[in-house]
């Protein structure tokens, strides 16, 4: 998107992070935004800041929650008008996961979520959210 993104991304359980906190876990999603800055200054010869505020997390408790934060996710390009179907935004995670290509991201615990591919492509069909999203 132009001028904001989404991330969902899990969190290891406590007992898998033993050695980490949760400073840890800001301050390496601190260390990507600052190095994308960067980068990105660089690139198009500017200083400052990029982005006008710090990210926000989110804490999913739920699994139906999980479901619609997807979905909305990779229908938010549709939203706000830059595309007619999810697919067609190329920075999604949407084409990974209906794709069969090697991806590192989790295609089947996501399509597990859906029962399986063709529900997943159907449930981007439906504007029905279960959740409102204040994001």
């Amino acid at each position: 998107m132009k001028n904001h993104f989404h991330f969902l991304i899990k969190i290891k359980s406590e007992k898998e992070l033993i050695n980490y906190n949760k400073r840890h876990i800001s301050q390496s999603f601190s260390n990507l935004f600052n190095a994308y800055t960067k980068a990105f200054n660089k690139k198009y010869n500017r200083h400052g800041t990029l982005f006008e505020r710090p990210f926000r997390r989110i804490s999913i408790d739920n699994e139906k929650y999980l479901i619609n934060l997807i979905r909305y996710i990779h229908k938010n390009p549709v939203h706000h008008g830059f595309f007619q179907h999810p697919a067609e935004y190329i920075w999604s995670s949407y084409l990974s996961i209906i794709s069969e290509k090697p991806t590192k991201l989790k295609r089947k615990e996501v399509l597990e979520l859906f029962d399986n591919v063709e529900n997943f492509k159907f449930s981007h069909t439906s504007d029905h959210y279960d959740y409102n999203f204040d994001f």
